[in-house]
């Protein structure tokens, strides 16, 4: 991607490799310099910082780029879902939103979810604590990097499943991994099964998972 772009629409990519983040290293917007989470990072992967990555905060791999949700981002208002829109525009990148869940921010998790999930279709994983985060983010750059093991794609016969979308639907209440499994086989997309019958639905997990996958996706906000 060229700097040349507006920065003011899309994220950045990393420059470094001919525009690949190096084996074993996560390229880190500078912002995060000397932060308690990049200093969980030293000695497991190796830190790029770059200070053209504009709206994304970390790139465990060239086409994955993350932006963290604090608790003091939710509880001080919605600003930052300006960022996640823009991330949203960049078809050639796997979006992932990292939010903090906390006894202070928890309220405010299930519209953030419904925002990144349904309305754009976008990866959210909730981490608890900035070293939680540290801890997943070598995960992603240690697996990117293993030829025939990605969590984070995982094959099958018909169409790969992405680990971090198979943890975000599990967060759909009293539905467990082997089901939110076989609904991404058959719909493909959490956005696709947000938007099946209930009929549908039922083909996969049965009518009463059925009822209550559709309920959760369609509920209206009381607020």
């Amino acid at each position: 991607m060229s700097h040349n772009q507006s920065t003011s629409s899309v994220p950045s990519t990393p420059t470094h490799d001919r525009g690949r983040v190096p084996p074993g290293a996560i390229a880190v917007n500078i912002k995060w310099r000397g932060s308690d989470l990049v200093k969980s990072l030293s000695g497991k992967a190796k830190v790029v910082y770059d200070s053209q990555l504009d709206i994304v905060d970390f790139h465990p791999s060239h086409d994955t780029a993350i932006i963290y949700v604090s608790e003091q981002d939710m509880v001080a208002g919605t600003s930052y879902k300006k960022r996640i829109v823009k991330l949203r525009k960049v078809t050639s990148m796997k979006g992932v939103v990292l939010a903090e869940k906390t006894e202070m921010s928890k309220q405010y998790c299930l519209n953030l979810q419904k925002f990144v999930v349904l309305e754009l279709g976008l990866v959210i994983l909730f981490i608890s604590t900035p070293c939680q985060a540290a801890s997943l983010l070598i995960e992603m750059v240690l697996e990117e990097n293993k030829p025939f093991s990605n969590p984070f794609r995982i094959k099958r016969k018909s169409q790969p499943i992405d680990i971090s979308v198979l943890s975000t639907m599990k967060l759909v209440p009293r539905l467990g991994g082997v089901k939110a499994k076989a609904l991404l086989v058959e719909f493909g997309s959490i956005e696709a099964i947000s938007k099946a019958s209930i009929k549908d639905l039922a083909k996969i997990v049965g009518q009463s998972t059925a009822s209550h996958i559709y309920e959760f996706f369609n509920k209206k906000d009381k607020t």
